[in-house]
């Protein structure tokens, strides 16, 4: 993957965190796949970690495109805070049968699909890359 496709990857990463939450926030029943309360709860205490995850792409779009020596720090960061947030998702989901919802659990399912793929992605990008982007001369 190019740099262009990394800077891609980290809008696109960022619209879908604002996406989902507007979304939950505003028309629930569009995404939620289970309306128990204990579900609320658990999707509800992601919202400060998922906003973590969207401020260190936010700092990696930037030092990427200044060409800092933190794009490295930060594209480290976005992986790593993606597997988290993969993990706990995914074990819920597992425990409390969410992929079997229907739709609700197709959108669950993509959604730890898509947030892997990234984390996985950014984590290799960045660390095979790491001279490069220390120095300022990844292309």
């Amino acid at each position: 993957m190019t740099v262009r496709g990394v800077r891609i990857m980290l809008v696109i990463a960022v619209a879908i965190d604002v996406a989902y939450w507007s979304i939950w926030f505003t028309q629930r029943s569009w995404i939620e796949s289970d309306t128990s309360r204990a579900y609320v709860e658990f999707e509800n205490a992601f919202p400060l970690a998922d906003a973590w995850l969207g401020l260190t792409c936010v700092l990696a779009l930037v030092a990427l495109n200044r060409r800092s020596p933190t794009a490295l720090l930060w594209l480290i960061s976005a992986g790593s805070a993606g597997m988290y947030l993969f993990g706990m998702d995914v074990l819920y989901d597992l425990e409390n049968g969410i992929y079997a919802t229907g739709a609700g659990g197709v959108i669950e399912a993509a959604i730890n699909l898509i947030t892997l793929a990234f984390s996985v992605i950014a984590l290799h990008w960045s660390w095979t890359r790491r001279d490069a982007l220390l120095s300022g001369t990844v292309a």
